[in-house]
């Protein structure tokens, strides 16, 4: 499992796995539970490249983040750190 500190939103920490570049599950820590369990759900046997390519960039109020944007940051570490 691995795990990652958000910065600029709600949720405080996202957790994830992934398998064969493929994301096995995700939760976030804190946040708006229906939002968050619903990307959580719609990312879950996704590859990992196409969940950053939809997540990044999206915002939430003007914060220049998201937990979505987060989730895609958090991906994008994992990834330079393989």
């Amino acid at each position: 499992m691995e795990s990652f500190k958000t910065k600029g939103v709600c949720a405080s920490e996202i957790q994830f796995e992934v398998e064969n570049n493929m994301i096995k599950s995700v939760q976030f820590i804190n946040g708006c539970p229906g939002n968050t369990h619903g990307v959580a759900a719609l990312i879950k046997g996704m590859e990992v490249s196409e969940a950053i390519e939809r997540l990044k960039g999206i915002d939430c109020r003007g914060r220049g983040t998201s937990c979505p944007d987060q989730l895609a940051k958090a991906l994008e570490q994992f990834v330079q750190e393989k």
